[in-house]
């Protein structure tokens, strides 16, 4: 029994596993059919899906007078002898699935070493074998050319090679490069004495010297700012004064509240009329643009079969690539749609553009609502209740936004009533600290503890640039339980995917500390680099971790949203080949700059023209 939907807008995935059993199934769309076969996940049958292609097409045109006839209800009180069939077609699949025999290699007298003599592989001393000469006249035309240009312009190179090349004649392969290279030397050495600069008098000091800046400061120890007795204290991060209505952009919204994602279109999609007169089908303006102001030929009570889908499938797939879709992810999409959709009866005014259409965006909305949704204050409100702090661990690609989004987190939860420690576990890159500290500052004067009976709503811990960022994280929980705070963001070092060292260093640190929630921050300007990265970081996460059940990511923030303007393919990129939930989306720079995702917002501008 299949306990969950079948999957068919996931790449044209047709099995379904449940622990140590796997099953396998084709739909029939025209009879409304599904044909399945089990069996254990252990076993690799090979034969399974022509098994199951073949039972498919027989059964099918076996009975298919009888479907025509009494329908899918008449159906349900017939009976079918098809054993015999099956237990030959199960005959015939499995001995078309039989290994067979290894090929024969050769023997020797039967290879093209054994007919050559021992005469043509001895190399005379500066003479050129013949079978090289042979390979050369026996390459392509093209090169044959660039030979025959080259051979009258070696020729004419003048007079001196001309007379030299009696005396070249007498001498042996390795005198001839011996005298040109020292030719060569003799030649570029007299160039350099003419180009050569006099000396100055004056030598340079060795050494480098350190820059100083005009209204800098010559004292590092100004400079440091890694002193871990500031952790905790309020007077580590002084209140700043600036412009509030500059951080929170918006003054009219509801405080704590995660507004959806918005999108206006300037032509909103409207659902194609009727066609009344099927003699004279008439195009919609504006609603279907430019993807879909084509291949609209109409198809009346008929299945439809590949060819009818194929011109427009092929339209989709370049739609899809060009809103920023990876190309591999938006192939799968329309292979599942055209899966999705074979054999299916149109009704009698339906278009095939506006059927596949409504198909593949409801495929597109099914991949961005999560499969688990992550409500991150219920959770809070939950470990609050076991008295421990709710833990958050943000990682990702260089240059993403980790902080600027941490601190759009912290400003939401400090505007829900939670208390807020931010973890400084970036200890590589030059400026995150004192960046930390400032959004800290920030966020205080924001939320001074005077609006908050005395306690102060966030603070920054942080142990300088260094030092182990696993134990960092974990010194950081410590504090926050034993001073009660309610949440825990830790902020990580940018990396690269394919750096080895730095994906065990983040398994490491989530492997040590289990956070709650592990979020992948991506940008939304990427296209096919957003598979690569989610790919290789959930790869590292499960091949660095000593845990049987490696910890992977949770979900996704996607940032820099406001940038790209309806190409939004990567957000479909990033659900597709983690199934995870995209949990927050940074459309700005300023704090109230948080959104949650709305599906169909998504799918409206990835489906503009």
């Amino acid at each position: 029994i299949l306990t969950a939907p079948l999957p068919q807008e996931r790449g044209g995935n047709n099995s379904f596993t449940h622990e140590a059993l796997t099953l396998k199934y084709k739909l029939d769309n025209q009879f409304e059919l599904v044909f399945v076969v089990g069996f254990q996940k252990i076993l690799t049958l090979t034969y399974v899906d022509k098994l199951i292609d073949d039972v498919h097409k027989e059964f099918r045109d076996k009975y298919r007078n009888e479907f025509q006839q009494k329908g899918a209800l008449g159906l349900l009180n017939g009976t079918f002898d098809f054993k015999d069939d099956f237990m030959r077609l199960l005959r015939d699949a499995e001995e078309s699935s039989k290994v067979r025999a290894p090929t024969v290699m050769k023997t020797f007298e039967q290879s093209l070493k054994s007919q050559k003599t021992v005469k043509c592989m001895i190399e005379t001393r500066g003479e050129k074998p013949k079978e090289k000469v042979k390979n050369k006249k026996n390459k392509g035309s093209k090169k044959d050319g660039t030979e025959a240009v080259a051979v009258p312009s070696k020729a004419s190179a003048g007079d001196k090679q001309l007379s030299a090349a009696g005396d070249k004649e007498e001498l042996t392969k390795d005198e001839i490069l011996q005298k040109n290279r020292e030719e060569f030397f003799r030649r570029h050495m007299k160039a350099g004495e003419k180009s050569r600069s006099p000396k100055p008098d004056t030598q340079k000091e060795k050494g480098k010297k350190p820059r100083v800046w005009d209204l800098g400061n010559s004292n590092a120890k100004v400079l440091d700012y890694s002193n871990s007795a500031t952790n905790g204290s309020a007077e580590a991060c002084p209140v700043e004064e600036f412009d509030p209505d500059m951080a929170l952009g918006d003054k009219n919204r509801e405080p704590g509240r995660l507004y959806d994602l918005e999108y206006e279109s300037d032509d909103e999609a409207e659902e194609e009329k009727v066609v009344q007169n099927p003699s004279k089908p008439s195009v919609k303006k504006g609603g279907l643009g430019g993807m879909f102001g084509m291949l609209k030929g109409l198809v009346g009570s008929k299945s439809l079969t590949r060819e009818d889908m194929d011109p427009v499938l092929e339209k989709m797939k370049d739609h899809l690539i060009a809103k920023n879709v990876a190309a591999e992810i938006a192939v799968q999409l329309c292979e599942s749609v055209a899966k999705k959709l074979e054999g299916k009866v149109m009704g009698t005014f339906t278009t095939v553009t506006s059927t596949v259409k409504q198909a593949l965006q409801e495929a597109l909305v099914q991949i961005l609502q999560p499969q688990r949704r992550v409500d991150m204050l219920r959770d809070v409100m939950d470990a609050q209740r076991h008295r421990r702090p709710y833990v958050v661990t943000f990682c990702g690609v260089n240059g993403v936004g980790k902080s600027t989004n941490l601190a759009k987190i912290s400003f939401w939860l400090i505007e829900n009533g939670f208390s807020v420690l931010i973890a400084a576990c970036d200890t590589f890159r030059a400026g995150a600290v004192e960046q930390l500290r400032t959004h800290t500052r920030r966020l205080n004067a924001l939320h001074p503890p005077e609006s908050h009976g005395g306690r102060t709503m966030v603070q920054l811990y942080e142990k300088g640039y260094g030092k182990d960022a696993a134990g960092i994280a974990m010194e950081a929980i410590s504090y926050a339980r034993n001073q009660g705070f309610d949440v825990v963001l830790v902020d990580t070092a940018g990396r690269m995917q394919d750096n080895a060292p730095l994906m065990t260093a983040l398994a490491k640190l989530i492997a040590v500390n289990a956070p709650d929630l592990v979020l992948f921050v991506g940008e939304a300007l990427v296209g096919n680099e957003a598979v690569d990265q989610l790919v290789k970081f959930n790869k590292a996460l499960a091949d660095h971790s000593m845990a049987q059940t490696p910890r992977l990511i949770d979900g996704i923030v996607l940032t820099k949203f406001d940038t790209i303007d309806d190409k939004v393919g990567a957000a479909i990129s990033m659900t597709y080949i983690t199934s995870k939930p995209i949990v927050f989306v940074g459309t700005g720079q300023t704090y109230c700059d948080l959104r949650s995702l709305n599906a169909k917002a998504v799918v409206a501008a990835l489906m503009k023209a």
